[in-house]
């Protein structure tokens, strides 16, 4: 007969594989519905930074309802600003790109010939070494739907789940402190719901300040990047500052894919290589010294988060959402964190996510 040892052996091993199960359950929800769960989840950050403009439009007697329209409507008007402003760039550069790849593969003929010297020079060698110069080739042609095809449908779906985005957000903002009392109200304890209005609390106040504060962080590397470029005489200032704000929000791969992309379009543009350099290492270095200067000092030791949590976080949401998850990973760890420190049982993963140092106590 087993021993209540055995007993609570079996029970711990049982308990793994149920969490195993429930992780592994909830990777495939998130994979397979996240046509659904994405504008949720982005409508619950829109809701959490925007919260506090409500509050404080509700302390000056505005109501909660007319101020989410107000603010939302107000988000959207931006948005829709500044997608209009950036038409025309984008359009531009569209344009120029059979020219840009023509002078890119001027460029590249050097190396082309290069490599067909030595192409040709491993013919030979392997000819005089009696190998066959019979060549066998099997061309395999996959039809697709086209780049401009892909390129639609992606922007169709993001402009989708942006909508339905924000009218989810008009919709708890307006709803005023209801949201948070369903929440509350769903735990039976009384000190329990404290502690939840508390948890609630301290999410919505981390989360919003740290997107409020990364936004205006990028918008201000926007404005120096297209400022700096604009003093140099690159072309389209306006449309890489944009670029340069927008994919600030991805840690990691945002400044290096930025500054790649337009260092193809300056090999395009100009005629000297030192001249190409020049603008895609503004934009590195401007988005390098914010990474790692100006953002770190701004944000604060309480939001500091570890850089290995942050590099798993967004390949995850990365893999599980494409680009929109990796703009999201950041925000949902911030609240991943704040959860972390006011349950117990979530401590050690706390501790992970940090970017603090735990034992010294600060």
């Amino acid at each position: 007969m087993p021993t209540s040892s055995e007993n609570l052996a079996e029970l711990k091993s049982i308990r793994r594989v149920l969490v195993y199960m429930a992780i592994l359950l909830s990777g495939a929800i998130l994979y397979f519905a996240k046509d659904i769960l994405m504008p949720i989840m982005l409508g619950v950050l829109f809701t959490l930074t925007l919260s506090p403009v409500v509050r404080g439009l509700q302390a000056i007697k505005v109501p909660a309802p007319l101020g989410a329209i107000l603010v939302v409507m107000s988000i959207s008007a931006v948005i829709s600003v500044g997608i209009s402003s950036l038409s025309t760039p984008v359009g531009e550069l569209f344009d120029s790109l059979p020219e840009i790849g023509s002078r890119i593969s001027e460029h590249l003929t050097p190396i082309k010939e290069t490599m067909s010297e030595i192409s040709e020079a491993g013919d030979q060698v392997q000819e005089l070494a009696g190998g066959s110069s019979d060549k066998v080739i099997n061309e395999v042609v996959l039809e697709g739907p086209g780049i401009i095809t892909s390129a639609a449908s992606t922007v169709a779906t993001s402009i989708t789940s942006l909508f339905i985005a924000l009218v989810l957000s008009i919709f708890i903002l307006g709803s005023g402190s209801l949201f948070y009392e369903k929440i509350v109200s769903s735990v039976p304890l009384l000190s329990d719901k404290k502690r939840a209005l508390r948890i609630v609390r301290d999410i919505e106040s981390s989360v919003s300040r740290y997107l409020l504060t990364i936004t205006i962080i990028n918008l201000s590397l926007g404005v120096i990047v297209g400022g700096l470029l604009y003093a140099y005489g690159a072309p389209n200032p306006a449309l890489w500052g944009s670029i340069a704000a927008l994919f600030n929000y991805l840690p990691f791969m945002g400044a290096l894919v930025g500054a790649t992309l337009l260092a193809t379009v300056s090999f395009g543009v100009y005629d000297s290589l030192s001249s190409a350099l020049i603008p895609p290492l503004i934009y590195y270095v401007c988005s390098a010294m914010e990474g790692n200067v100006v953002t770190p000092y701004i944000v604060g030791r309480r939001l500091q988060l570890n850089i290995v949590a942050v590099f798993l976080t967004v390949a995850l949401w990365g893999w599980l959402w494409g680009l929109a998850g990796a703009l999201m990973a950041v925000p949902i760890l911030v609240f991943i964190n704040v959860l972390c420190e006011h349950i117990d049982a979530l401590k050690p993963l706390g501790h992970f996510v940090s970017g603090r140092d735990v034992t010294s106590n600060k």
